[in-house]
């Protein structure tokens, strides 16, 4: 039997590698509706720099398009595209949607339809799968057959790659199963594990980063509690992780497009079904109240340095939502941007990944390509890129006015060399 061609639909942070890790094997079209994108793919870029010129051309069976038309030769279909929360925490399946109906368009007999997309437990066979049908006029599990694989791409992460991620596999009837989960362990070096419904499989992604952020929301509350007792929380936690079993959290900022967004999917359908989440939703609000938290945390160090706040500059450096990684999608350093300036501050903000017409788009801020030394009166280290991690405390304080305050958000410099951390 011939391999059958797949398309992957979205080529961003989960798509593109994807779609590469399949091209070194299959033939298989990576379609974007975003043109620009497509073209810098033909020349072999990649903004995200997840792949490098080589990566992409050693996926040799991979080609690229904008055209839906050229993917009515595709016989599987792989919906990559990304689920963000809307402003009232709700999800937001409008990519989703748009992709099930570019794939209706081009579905035949026969075909398959996989998604990768992170969502909330039915939403494939609910939302997605009468899409397909309606446009298509195909009947499901006799005509054309769906899946669900969650994506497990770590942004900016070299070592814990696509391929060697364990990955999650399932599918609309046991025969589909066992073809979706042989397709990916072709690929997938890890292996795979084989969901017994796409509703297990679509669970199981949700609570994967819903489990983090709540673990992040403890160390974040007992960050609050130790410093009212003058506690250093990095020191707390270096000595209760000599224990063998202690789990490694620190506290932060939760930003991301999964950390920060998928516990919304979870609640949202609990809601749905008559059940309020108590614990995930503590943990949200406890998470979404870093940014001012951190914020309101500076301007008491500044005030005990003497400094006005009024007009005071403060640089922040980093505005990614992670470390080494240009990925700027609701990242929560803009809280602590947004804190400040409500508090009179001047703020700067400088990133050596991130796109500054991108930064501007997406929240008007216009990113600082070199910070000038002697000039801020605060500095907050917010994203450790290992360019600012390389920094030793005495180069960050070079930045600073006489009395300026050095915090350390992330707790990455040695103990004692930040005025402030977490």
């Amino acid at each position: 039997m011939m391999p059958k061609t797949i398309a992957v639909i979205g080529l961003g942070y989960v798509g593109l590698p994807l779609a590469a890790a399949f091209g070194e094997k299959h033939q298989i079209i990576g379609f974007d509706v975003n043109s620009k994108r497509i073209a810098d793919l033909k020349d072999g870029f990649d903004y995200t720099r997840e792949l490098t010129r080589d990566e992409l051309a050693i996926a040799k069976g991979l080609s690229f398009t904008d055209q839906l038309d050229d993917l009515r030769s595709c016989e599987i279909f792989i919906v990559t595209v990304p689920t963000p929360i809307d402003e009232f925490k709700s999800p937001d399946l409008t990519p989703l949607v748009k992709a099930s109906e570019s794939v209706a368009r081009v579905l035949k007999k026969g075909d398959i339809v996989i998604y990768e997309s992170t969502v909330y437990p039915g939403a494939t066979e609910e939302v997605c799968v009468p899409i397909l049908e309606r446009l298509s006029g195909l009947v499901f599990n006799r005509d054309f057959f769906a899946g669900y694989s969650p994506e497990r791409i770590n942004p900016g992460d070299k070592e814990h790659r696509v391929t060697s991620i364990k990955k999650v596999t399932s599918g609309s009837t046991p025969a589909i199963t066992d073809e979706i989960d042989a397709l990916y362990a072709g690929v997938i070096t890890a292996g795979t594990h084989k969901a017994s419904s796409i509703k297990v499989a679509e669970a199981a992604k949700v609570i994967e980063n819903t489990q983090r952020d709540l673990n992040i929301a403890l160390m974040n509350e007992l960050s609050m509690i130790f410093s009212r007792l003058g506690i250093d929380t990095h020191e707390v936690l270096a000595a209760a992780g000599t224990k063998w079993n202690f789990l490694p959290f620190k506290p932060g900022l939760v930003g991301g497009h999964c950390i920060g967004v998928d516990p919304y999917y979870l609640t949202h359908k609990a809601q749905a079904i008559g059940y309020h989440p108590e614990v995930i939703l503590a943990g949200r609000r406890v998470n979404d109240n870093m940014g001012p938290y951190a914020a309101a945390e500076l301007i008491k160090a500044m005030i005990k340095s003497g400094k006005t706040i009024f007009n005071a500059r403060v640089l922040i450096m980093g505005l990614t939502f992670k470390e080494n990684c240009p990925d700027l999608r609701n990242t929560r350093v803009i809280d602590v941007v947004k804190e400040l300036k409500e508090f009179g501050c001047q703020v700067d903000v400088t990133d050596c990944w991130a796109n500054s017409a991108e930064s501007e788009h997406e929240y008007g801020l216009s990113l600082l390509e070199k910070p000038q030394a002697g000039e801020y009166d605060a500095v907050l280290l917010a994203v450790p890129h290992r360019e600012y991690a390389a920094m030793t405390s005495g180069q960050l304080r070079t930045l600073l006015k006489d009395k300026g305050v050095l915090f350390d958000l992330k707790g990455i410099l040695p103990l004692g060399e930040a005025d402030l951390r977490l």
